[in-house]
């Protein structure tokens, strides 16, 4: 399938470009000169055909040659960046030069908000934005190259698996509800995966964060909202764009686990310490006979991480895009295939392959027809198509295995080629990764998107437009699995010929491959009418914006009735603006909408905002500052926004009508009855409704400051405070005795998130030396203020005051050093031996128990974020990098490849090889060892969570590094190419962390996940 695609978009290439020259090749040729006012040559200049897509491009001399082709009466239009475009009638003339004059008129910057443009500099709402071109990485999705990019933006890019996406929080966690913290994507003002974009199709990028910014989404503003727009057609002639890259595809980083001989070693040591006389499992001959590896039939010694996974893999992407049009049509079409493949072996003796082979096919058709002067109409139709191929065993279960499987029970494969299993130990994992089969998955989402924009200005009155949006999305996903169970034996020894004796462990496997599949997907449908009013009278500028929108979803394949009913969210918004000199402004915004979701007569909500700013820079009183500090601008803002993602249902959607009571009918002993309480079968609710259920609230306060210094120094610094209100949470403080067997959902959680945002971006010249920096810094911390717990016996129990998910476990106090120690401690759990943690008795009763645990460390999501870069560009060179780091987060080491042969047998008992080197020995009693004694079966004691276990996982990558080099033009338009650039970039280069177990970023307690990806791709970029 790449090949094919590969060929197709060297066909497509091949056309356009045949296209173009065929059409500039026909008609009458004019040649000529495009110079400046002071008679410069412009290289680089455009020269085309007024209302065709005839074009060139002059030379390095600003020469020129076009054919006019068939058009009737030809005129020819000059055009270059800054300077104002000219056009000559040709009347048959064989030269025409141009002699442009630079442009008067400033380009008044605009920044994208909610619904529409405003000039940015009368922006007073947190808003950050991100050029385009930071986030061409070479990454398959756009949440995995955020993290560093934004002041504001908490990114974790928690698996490097092809085709996962990342996590993403705009000013961290302010909810209860994990789920709910999910800000909202909305790409051409579409809802929409983030995911599903291509970063070449991507013109602005835009975070909305305060209540002015998003106050007008009402009930789905709350946890901030991203803006992104596609690009537009650009009139003038068509231009094609192609850029490729291919790469290399590693793990940032693999854990190293015990080998075969450790793994007998520190056996043999756990198994002294309960049998009799300090008799060891594995005698010194076999260890020797593993250690030699003279048989690794019988004694084998297996690094499954390495069995199961080689060191890189290989991505490619291609992407071609066409831009063009004139005063009537313009147009921008682009096609992007990308590629990935995994880590994964494969066993080349199956005619099916189990390494993930990821592709993702992006198509996008954006098209603006002016139907008159003042009626513009655009056809947005975009097309998503994903397919992966992936082992047919549970990944978690792979991963798991490959970490805790122990080396030493049997071979990846025996040598005679016999599958290899371990009795009582279930498959091997390289059996899970090879021997399973295979799945195929499709995912198909086609998007369509149709606007009109009418100009009202000569109808009405000027400023006035009115604009109208319709889109419908399909999405669609297929699975396939292609699933067997293999024979599997254990070789047990060896007869006089020295062939393998084996024992069959599966012998009812099957060699053919069993078929199954399943399949989801939903259709939405989106429409927009809106009233938009921008003026200037005088010094007075005036905004206004009224709008109604309104959106049905509803799943194609619903598992039941409830989920078969559209989601529906319908309302209004609207927003006031006005500025003085545009020097003071206000703002004010509100949306009035509301969902399906929620009990009739409370299924709508009023959230308003109101914000206000000054740039101070502009008083009279500022001016001798103006050369130090160029602005000055101070803004603030305050209002309520809504979250209706008040909890998730099997499709990640919101739960359906909360509202009514729910059943379950047929209950095994369902009541209790009489003295004796008989237990009766019989239907109970399942299920308490809450007819007041509402949506979340968030009162949002920000204070901004906006400084430009030297006027090569930009700095936005924002103090944000986020109240959250009715939290929807079950009532876990009542009482069973009040006959409740279900406690019921209500809307009284509260929580506080507060913290700072920074960006900064600094800009430089020196001699052909220009260089920029940025940097951005985020810190938050929420907490908890009512959470609908009961109150707990000792307040530092409490979760009241503590962060959202905050870590909680016993203090570890070190390992007991003798029997007299243990004897003259509180009693813990189990019984206690030398070596074994000891824990701080934290309410003074004289027991360790649940009442000694206390909040420890931070929380899984970090509270500090940052990133730092520069980009520079000398002659031809240019050169990019980026820091990315988060600090304030910990975690808990657990599982069983950390806490030794704890796991249900011998199978399930692989383990770092840290471990081996740090354990607490009897030949090493270190009382601050890293890890305690090394135990055969569950060691309650040792294994609570505790600070013994817990970890700091902050960390700072070099998250990016990009060298290029750009042809000379005077190179570049002999060849008929309009630019070329070549380019090495890499990705998650190096990372710096005190944990050095495995990248930091994994959400998994022993690391046993598909790591993020290191990531060295080359690359071209050509212009025609």
């Amino acid at each position: 399938m790449r090949k094919h695609a590969l060929i197709l978009w060297i066909l497509y290439s091949g056309i356009i470009c045949f296209g173009q020259e065929q059409s500039v090749r026909t008609g009458n040729a004019v040649v000529g000169v495009v110079t400046d006012g002071n008679g410069e040559a412009l290289s680089g200049a455009t020269v085309w055909v007024k209302e065709t897509s005839i074009g060139v491009i002059c030379d390095i001399d600003g020469k020129y040659t076009i054919h006019t082709g068939n058009v009737k009466n030809p005129v020819l239009v000059a055009s270059f960046v800054g300077y104002n475009a000219v056009e000559e009638v040709v009347n048959n003339r064989a030269e025409i030069n141009f002699a442009l004059e630079e442009s008067t008129v400033e380009i008044e910057e605009v920044a994208v908000v909610a619904y529409g443009m405003q000039k940015k500099e009368s922006v007073v709402g947190a808003i950050t934005a991100l050029k385009p071109a930071q986030l061409k990485l070479p990454a398959g999705q756009v949440s995995t190259v955020l993290a560093g990019q934004l002041g504001g933006v908490i990114s974790i890019q928690r698996t490097g698996e092809p085709g996962e996406s990342a996590q993403f929080w705009i000013r961290g966690v302010s909810t209860m509800t994990g789920s709910s913290n999910k800000p909202l994507v909305l790409i051409d003002g579409i809802e929409r995966e983030l995911d599903l974009v291509d970063v070449e199709d991507i013109e602005t990028f835009s975070v909305l964060k305060d209540a002015t910014a998003t106050a007008i989404y009402g009930v789905r503003g709350a946890n901030g909202v991203l803006l992104i727009t596609t690009r537009s057609g650009v009139q003038g002639p068509a231009k094609v764009t192609v850029r490729a890259e291919s790469g290399v595809v590693s793990a940032t980083r693999l854990p190293r686990m015990a080998d075969a001989t450790q793994y007998a070693e520190l056996y043999n040591e756990a198994y002294s310490y309960t049998s009799d006389g300090g008799k060891y499992l594995f005698d010194e001959a076999t260890i020797e006979k593993i250690r030699s590896g003279e048989d690794p039939d019988l004694y084998p010694n297996v690094n499954w991480v390495k069995e199961m996974f080689k060191t890189a893999s290989f991505n490619q992407r291609v992407n071609v895009n066409l831009n063009g049009g004139g005063s009537i049509a313009r147009y921008f079409i682009s096609g992007t295939y990308y590629h990935e493949g995994s880590i994964y072996k494969q066993d080349n003796t199956q005619r099916y392959n189990t390494s993930i082979d990821y592709d993702k096919f992006n198509f996008r058709s954006n098209v603006d027809v002016n139907l008159t002067l003042s009626t513009l109409v655009n056809v947005n139709l975009s097309n998503i198509y994903e397919t992966r191929v992936s082992p047919n065993s549970g990944k978690d279960d792979m991963w798991s295995r490959a970490f805790t499987y122990a080396p030493g029970l049997a071979p990846a494969v025996y040598s005679d080629g016999t599958l290899s299993a371990y009795p009582g130990g279930g498959q091997n994992p390289y059996n899970l990764l090879t021997q399973n089969g295979f799945k195929n998955e499709y995912w198909n989402n086609a998007q369509s998107l149709l606007g009109l924009k009418q100009d009202l200005g000569e109808l009405i009155t000027k400023g006035l437009e009115a604009n109208v949006k319709f889109s419908w999305d399909v999405v669609t996903h297929q699975t396939v699995h292609y699933s067997r169970t293999p024979n599997t034996f254990y070789a047990y020894g060896r007869d006089d010929d020295g062939s393998l004796l084996f024992s069959p462990v599966v012998s009812n496997g099957t060699e053919t491959l069993g078929y199954s599949k399943s399949s989801s997907g939903n259709k939405t449908v989106y429409l927009e009418a809106s009233l938009n009013y921008s003026r200037l009278f005088d010094s007075h500028r005036l905004g206004a914006l009224l709008l109604y929108n309104q959106k049905s979803k509803r799943y194609i394949q619903a598992d039941n009735i409830d989920e078969s009913v559209p989601y529906r969210n319908q309302g209004i918004a609207g927003r006031f603006t006005y500025g003085f000199n545009d020097r003071y402004f206000l703002e004010g915004n509100f949306g009035y909408n509301g969902s399906e979701n929620f009990s009739p007569g409370r299924r709508f909500g009023f959230f308003p905002s109101i914000a206000l700013g000054w740039i101070v820079s502009d008083e009279n009183f500022f001016g001798g500052l103006t050369g130090i500090i160029n602005k000055l601008k101070i803004r603030g803002s305050y209002g309520l926004v809504g979250n209706d993602n008040i909890g998730l249902d099997d499709n990640n959607d919101n739960i359906r009508f909360i509202y009514h009571d729910s059943f379950d009918m047929n209950v095994n002993n369902a009541y209790a009855l009489g003295q004796q309480s008989t237990t009766k079968t019989g239907a109970r609710i399942s299920n308490y409704g809450s007819p007041n259920v509402s949506w979340e609230k968030s009162h949002k306060l920000d204070i901004g400051l906006e400084i430009s210094l030297f006027k090569q120094v930009n700095i936005q610094a924002d103090y944000f405070r986020d109240y959250r209100t009715d939290i929807f949470l079950q009532r876990n403080d009542l009482t069973y005795i009040a006959g409740i067997a279900t406690l019921p959902y209500v809307n009284m959680g509260e929580a506080l998130n507060r913290g700072v945002d920074l960006q900064l971006e600094s800009f430089h010249e020196i001699d052909k030396l220009q260089i920029s920096f940025r940097g951005n810094f985020t810190y938050n911390r929420n907490k908890v203020l009512k959470n609908a717990q009961p109150q707990p016996e000792y307040p530092y129990l409490s979760k009241i005051g503590l962060p959202v998910d905050q870590q909680v476990g016993y203090v570890a106090m070190g390992l007991f050093t003798s029997q007299e120690e243990i004897d003259q401690s509180p009693p813990q759990y189990g019984t206690l031996r030398i070596g074994d943690v000891k824990y701080k008795d934290i309410n003074g009763d004289g027991v360790i128990n649940s009442y000694d645990q206390v909040p420890t460390g931070y929380t899984w999501v970090p509270e500090i974020t940052y990133g730092f870069g520069m980009s520079s560009q000398w002659k031809n060179f240019d050169l990019s990098c980026l820091f990315q780091g988060v600090s304030h987060t910990t975690m808990f080491l657990s599982g069983t490849a950390f806490r030794v042969f704890s796991g249900a047998g011998e199978a399930a008992s692989g383990f770092y090889e840290d471990v081996f080197y740090h354990s607490w020995r009897l030949d090493n009693p270190d009382p601050n060892a890293t890890y305690p004694r090394a135990t055969i079966g569950t060691n309650t004691n040792n294994n609570l969570k505790s600070t013994f276990w817990q970890r700091d996982v902050s960390y700072m990558r070099l998250k990016n590094v990009t060298l290029g080099y750009t042809f000379p033009k005077r190179l570049t338009t002999k060849t008929g190419l309009q630019s070329l650039r070549l380019y090495c970039s890499g990705v998650n280069l190096l990372t710096f962390s005190a944990f050095k177990l495995f990248d930091p970023e994994i959400d998994d307690q022993q690391g046993s996940k598909y790591p993020p990806n290191r990531i060295i791709n080359f690359g071209i970029n050509m212009d025609f």
